[in-house]
C-alpha cells in the first residue's frame, strides 16, 4: 500500500507541477518583456520568377522565388495584386529574404513595404532626404523572397541543406538580372538566418540581417546533421568579414531561446562586424517582440528597411558596418565616427556664456534664442556627468524627427589663472544613446502602440577625472545651439553607485528593502553583486511610494523615473518607476546572457544591477520611499519550464532504461518477470531516493556546458536535477497509465480475431523476406522513422492481443527485497510490500506471463523513443503534403537504425519460449548493463544531443538481439545450456 501511495503521490506532484509550469510559461510571454508593436500595413503583390527554373536549381519543382512589389508604388508596374504580370524587371538594389521554419515568402511584405514607402514620399516621387547629399546614390530595393512551402527546417538537417542549396542558386539567378559586381543584401527570419549564415563566405553578399535566429543552439536538437551545420556556421561567423546584425525578441519570443540568438564571439585577428541587438534595447523600439511578430512589428521593420536602403549605396565594408550601427543601435556602443563631433571652443568676455552656482543642475524648458554656453562647477564626490536632451541632438544622436536644438558637452578651464578667457575641449562620452520617456500612468510599452521612431530622449554620460573634481577654475560646459522653443535640456552630476549584498538564497525566501540616496539625482545606480545573473532566475522589483503621493504629480515631470536593467552588452530593458499604474506592471529583472547548454558569451554582467534615470528634483523620484527586490517564483518557474523540456524527455528515456535494467535483473535470477506496475512502484520506492541524491551531487560538478543540466555546476541551480528527475519519473508513470488504457480496448478485439501463434524457427524464411522488403523500402523511399512508428504500432497490438489467460492458481506472497547477487548485480526479489506470484501452473503459463511482462516493458521503452523520432516524421508528412510524393526525401534511409527494433517486435510476436534468456557467457558481464549505458547517455548528454540517445538505444537493442535471441530468431538453438 505504501508503494502505491508513493506511486500516485508522485503522479499527483507531476501533474500539479506541469499545470503550474504551464501557467507560468504563459505568464512570462506577456509580463517578462511586454510587447508594444504598432501594426504595419501594406498593399502587397508577388511576382513569381518563372525564369528561375530547373536550369538553375534541381529544387525548382519543390521551392519558388518571388519578387515583391508594392501596389501602385514601385514604378507603377504593378497595379493590382490579384493578377500581377508574369515578368516584372528589377530596377534597384537586390535583397533576398529567407523565411524560417514553416515560414512563407509573404513574410517579406512588411519590411519591403516600409522600404518602398520610405524611399518614395508618394508613388513615383523620391523622398526629399534621398535627393540630397550622399544619399542621392541610394536606390530603391528589390525584395526577392524564397518560398519553401513552409518546410519544417528546424527539425531536419537534409531539409535545411536543401534550402541552403536553393538559396545559393537563387542568389546566382538574382544577380544575373543586374549589372556585374552587384552585391545582394540577405535577410533571414528564424531558421532562415541559419541558412543565411551558411551562404558565407560569398563575395556576392554585402551584409546579413537576421531576425529571431538561433545562431548558437538549434531549437530542436534531434538531428546530428543540424549540429554539423551549426558547427560550420560557428567558424564562418567567427572569421568571415561580411557585416552581420542579429535582432532578438527576448523573453517575448517563446519559439526559440533568445540566448541562442546572440552571435558567438569573433576571431580577435579578423574582428568582423558583429552586432546582437535585443529589441528591448533597440532605439526607437524598446519592446519585447514575439517570434512571428519580428517581421511585422513596425518599430523593428522600419529600421531594418532604412538600414537596407542605405546599405545599397555603400561600397566599402567599413561603411556598411557604420550604417548598420547607426540604424540598428542599442546604445551600448558609441556612435559611429561618421557622427559629427564638436570642435574646441574658446569663450571670452563678450561671448554668451553663464557660470551656474555650485552644486546646481542645468534645466532648460523650451529653450530658444541664440547660441549660449552654460558652465557647471565640479562638485565633490561625484564621478558622472549626465545630460538629457529632448527633441534635439547630442553629437549627432537624436530622434528621427528632431528639432534644430543641438547640445555639445565640453570640459572647460581658464586659459590663465585669474583671466576671464575659457578654453573648452569636447567631452568624450562613456554612453550616448536614446532612452524612452514613458507616459506617466501608462504601461510601458503601450500595448499595440509602443514607441514611435521620433520619440526618445538623448542620454549623454561621461566620467569625471579624479584630479579635476572641485576645482574652481574648471567646469563642465554645455553649448546650446539652434534652440527654437521645442524640447528641453537637463544636465548635472551623479554619484557612481550604491551596493547591496543580497544572497540569492535570501532573495528566494523573502523580499529585501533597498534604500535610495536622500538626494534626488539624475542618475542612481544600484548594484546587487551576489544576485545570480542567469536566464533561470528572475527578480521582481517593487516600488513603495509615499501615501500622499498617489496623484498625477509625475505628469509634469520632464523625464519620469525610468529603471534601466542591462544584463548583457546587447540586452537592456526599461521600466517606468512611477506611482501605481493601471493595470499594475511588474518590474521583472531577467537576462539571456548566461543560460543552460549555451556557451557563455562575452558582454554579460556578473551580478545584477539597475540604473534609475530621472530629470532630477522636479521629478517624482522624490516621492519614492524605497525599493524592494525578491525572486519572482512564477516567472522563474516559467523560465525553467521553457528551458528543460528536452532534458525532461531524455531523462524519462533514461529512467525507463533503468527500469528495464532492474526488471531484467529479477528475471535473470530466476524469479518471475515483474509487471510494469511492480517495476515502477519498486523504482519509486527504492531506486529513486538514491538517484535523487546522486543527481544533486552531480549538479555541483563543473561539467562542460553541453553536459547534464548545462549550468556549469552552479550552486544555486543544483536542486533542479532532483526536481527534473522526480518529474521525469512521474511522467513515465503517467505514460504507462495511458498505455494501459490504450491497450485495454485493443485487447477486447482478441476474441473477434484470434491469432494463432507460430513457431519462430519455422517462419524464419518468410521473416527474412519481409525484413529485406522493409529495409529496401527504407533505403529507397520512406525514412527509417516511419518504419519505427510502424514497428511500435505492431508491438502495441502484440501486447494487447497476447494477454495471458488468468487461470485459477495458488499464489505465494514473498517479500520483494533488494539483494546482491553472486555477480555483484543488484536485483529485485520478493518483499512484504509487493506480492509476486509464484505459479503452481504449467511452465507454459509461467512463460506466457513472463513474456507478456517483457512485451510491456519493451513497449514502454519504445514509446519513450517515439518523441526522438517524431520531428522527422512531421517533416516527412509535411513534405508529402506540400511537395508531393515525387520529391525525394533526403537522408534518413539508414535501415540499420531500425532493424534491431524490427527484429525484436517480430520475434516477441512469434516466440512461445521464454524471452531474453540469460546466456552462459553472461556470468561475468550481462548485456542488461547496456540499459545503464542508455540511461547515462540520456541523462548526461541527451539534452544537448538528443540523437545520441536513440543511437545508443539502437546499439543496445542490437546487442540484445544478437546475444539473447539471435540464433533462435533464425531457427538455431539457444546458447543457454
Amino acid at each position: 500500500m505504501a508503494l502505491l501511495s508513493a506511486h500516485f503521490l508522485l503522479i499527483g506532484f507531476t501533474l500539479l507541477t506541469a499545470y503550474f509550469s504551464y501557467l507560468a510559461t504563459l505568464d512570462i510571454s506577456t509580463s517578462l518583456s511586454p510587447q508594444g508593436c504598432q501594426m504595419s500595413y501594406m498593399s502587397p503583390s508577388y511576382v513569381l520568377q518563372t525564369g528561375f527554373d530547373k536550369r538553375w536549381s534541381n529544387l525548382a519543382g519543390r521551392y519558388s522565388l518571388y519578387l515583391y512589389r508594392e501596389v501602385a508604388w514601385d514604378d507603377g508596374k504593378v497595379r493590382g495584386s490579384m493578377d500581377p504580370p508574369a515578368v516584372c524587371l528589377p530596377s534597384g538594389i537586390p535583397v533576398l529574404f529567407i523565411p524560417g521554419n514553416a515560414g512563407a515568402a509573404g513574410q517579406v511584405r512588411s519590411i519591403a513595404s516600409s522600404a518602398t514607402r520610405q524611399y518614395f514620399q508618394r508613388p513615383g516621387v523620391v523622398a526629399d532626404e534621398f535627393e540630397t547629399g550622399w544619399k542621392r546614390g541610394v536606390k530603391p530595393l528589390d525584395f526577392f523572397a524564397l518560398d519553401f512551402n513552409e518546410d519544417l527546417s528546424a527539425f531536419h538537417g537534409p531539409t535545411l541543406e536543401s534550402q541552403l542549396r536553393y538559396a545559393s542558386n537563387a542568389i546566382s539567378y538574382i544577380l544575373s538580372l543586374y549589372p556585374a559586381k552587384t552585391q545582394i543584401i540577405v535577410m533571414g527570419h528564424s531558421m532562415g538566418g541559419v541558412v543565411a549564415d551558411s551562404l558565407l563566405p560569398s563575395p556576392n553578399i554585402s551584409a546579413i540581417i537576421t531576425m529571431s535566429t538561433p545562431h548558437t543552439l538549434p531549437p530542436a536538437r534531434f538531428d546530428a546533421r543540424i549540429d554539423k551545420i551549426y558547427s560550420r556556421n560557428q567558424q564562418l561567423l567567427a572569421t568571415d568579414t561580411t557585416p552581420i546584425v542579429s535582432l532578438c525578441g527576448g523573453a517575448t519570443d517563446m519559439m526559440i531561446p533568445s540566448e541562442a540568438c546572440i552571435l558567438p564571439p569573433t576571431d580577435d585577428d579578423v574582428k568582423p562586424f558583429r552586432r546582437t541587438v535585443f529589441t528591448s534595447a533597440l532605439e526607437g523600439a524598446w519592446t519585447g517582440v514575439g517570434h512571428r511578430e519580428m517581421v511585422w512589428c513596425h518599430q523593428v521593420r522600419w529600421r531594418v528597411a532604412r538600414a537596407a536602403l542605405e546599405l545599397g549605396a555603400m561600397l566599402e565594408t567599413a561603411g556598411r558596418s557604420k550604417i548598420l550601427d547607426n540604424w540598428l543601435r542599442d546604445g551600448h556602443t558609441l556612435p559611429p565616427t561618421t557622427q559629427p563631433v564638436p570642435g574646441s571652443l574658446e569663450l571670452a568676455d563678450g561671448d554668451a556664456y553663464e557660470v551656474l552656482p555650485q552644486a546646481s543642475d542645468l534645466m532648460l524648458k523650451d529653450p530658444h534664442g541664440d547660441a549660449r554656453t552654460y558652465l557647471l562647477p565640479y562638485p565633490r564626490h561625484v564621478e558622472k556627468v549626465v545630460l538629457y536632451v529632448s527633441s534635439g541632438s547630442v553629437n549627432g544622436i537624436a530622434p528621427y524627427h528632431r528639432s534644430p536644438l543641438r547640445v555639445s558637452p565640453y570640459t572647460c578651464h581658464r586659459r590663465v589663472a585669474g583671466s576671464s578667457s575659457v578654453i573648452c575641449s569636447p567631452l568624450k562620452p562613456t554612453m550616448l544613446k536614446l532612452v524612452p520617456n514613458p507616459l506617466p500612468g501608462k504601461p510601458f510599452p503601450v500595448p499595440q502602440r509602443g514607441a514611435d521612431e521620433s520619440e526618445g530622449v538623448v542620454l549623454f554620460e561621461a566620467d569625471i577625472a579624479a584630479d579635476k573634481r572641485h576645482n574652481e577654475d574648471q567646469w563642465i560646459g554645455f553649448q546650446i545651439d539652434g534652440a527654437d522653443g521645442h524640447g528641453w535640456v537637463v544636465a548635472g552630476f551623479a554619484q557612481s553607485k550604491v551596493v547591496y549584498n543580497i544572497w540569492p538564497g535570501a532573495a528566494a525566501l523573502w523580499r529585501h528593502r533597498v534604500e535610495l540616496p536622500r538626494e534626488v539625482q539624475l542618475r542612481t545606480q544600484i548594484d546587487f553583486p551576489n544576485l545570480v545573473s542567469n536566464v533561470l532566475a528572475v527578480y521582481k522589483l517593487t516600488a513603495k511610494f509615499k501615501p500622499q503621493d498617489k496623484n498625477p504629480s509625475c505628469s509634469d515631470t520632464l523625464l519620469p523615473p525610468v529603471v534601466m536593467h542591462t544584463s548583457h552588452s546587447a540586452e537592456t530593458h526599461y521600466f517606468p518607476l512611477v506611482p501605481i499604474t493601471e493595470p499594475a506592471q511588474r518590474i521583472l529583472l531577467h537576462t539571456h546572457a548566461t543560460a543552460p547548454y549555451v556557451p557563455q558569451t562575452p558582454g554579460g554582467t556578473v551580478g545584477t544591477n539597475i540604473v534609475i534615470y530621472s530629470s532630477g528634483s522636479a521629478g517624482c523620484l522624490s516621492d519614492l520611499e524605497a525599493l524592494f527586490i525578491e525572486l519572482d517564483w512564477s516567472a522563474t518557474v516559467g523560465r525553467w519550464a521553457s528551458r528543460y523540456p528536452t532534458t525532461l524527455v531524455c531523462w524519462a528515456v533514461g529512467i525507463v532504461a533503468l527500469i528495464l535494467f532492474r526488471s531484467w535483473g529479477v528475471h535473470d535470477k530466476g524469479a518471475p518477470m515483474p509487471s510494469v506496475s511492480q517495476s515502477l512502484s519498486d523504482f519509486v520506492r527504492r531506486a529513486l531516493p538514491r538517484l535523487l541524491w546522486m543527481s544533486f551531487v552531480l549538479s555541483f560538478l563543473p561539467f562542460p556546458v553541453s553536459i547534464y543540466l548545462g549550468n556549469r555546476g552552479q550552486l544555486w541551480f543544483s536542486f533542479l536535477a532532483p526536481l527534473i528527475l522526480c518529474l521525469a519519473t512521474g511522467v513515465v508513470c503517467i505514460s504507462w497509465m495511458i498505455l494501459a488504457v490504450l491497450i485495454w480496448p485493443i485487447s477486447r478485439l482478441k476474441s473477434w480475431a484470434p491469432r494463432d501463434r507460430g513457431d519462430v524457427r519455422s517462419a524464419h524464411r518468410s521473416t527474412a523476406v519481409s525484413l529485406t522488403l522493409i529495409c529496401g523500402l527504407i533505403f529507397l523511399f520512406v525514412p527509417w522513422q516511419v518504419a519505427y512508428l510502424g514497428c511500435w504500432v505492431f508491438h502495441l497490438f502484440t501486447c494487447a492481443s497476447e494477454i495471458p489467460v488468468q487461470h485459477t492458481r495458488s499464489t505465494t506472497t514473498i517479500p520483494l527485497l533488494v539483494r546482491e547477487g553472486s555477480d555483484g548485480e543488484t536485483g529485485l526479489e520478493a518483499s512484504n510490500d509487493q506480492p509476486i506470484d509464484r505459479h503452481d501452473d504449467t511452465s507454459s503459463s509461467r512463460h506466457d506471463l513472463d513474456n507478456h511482462h517483457h512485451h510491456l516493458h519493451l513497449l514502454l521503452f519504445m514509446t519513450w523513443l517515439l518523441p526522438l523520432t517524431a520531428p522527422t516524421l512531421a517533416v516527412w508528412v509535411r513534405t508529402l503534403i506540400t511537395a508531393g510524393p515525387t520529391t525525394p526525401f533526403d537522408g534518413d534511409h539508414n535501415f540499420l537504425r531500425v532493424v534491431p527494433f524490427l527484429v525484436l517486435a517480430d520475434f516477441v510476436s512469434r516466440c512461445s519460449d521464454p524471452l531474453f534468456q540469460r546466456q552462459s557467457f553472461e556470468r561475468r558481464w550481462s548485456v542488461r548493463w547496456l540499459w545503464v549505458g542508455v540511461a547515462l547517455v540520456a541523462m548526461l548528454l541527451g539534452a544537448r544531443r538528443v540523437y545520441l540517445v536513440f543511437d545508443v538505444a539502437t546499439i543496445s537493442a542490437g546487442v540484445v538481439v544478437m546475444v539473447r535471441i539471435g540464433r533462435r530468431y533464425w531457427g538455431g538453438p539457444s546458447w543457454t545450456p
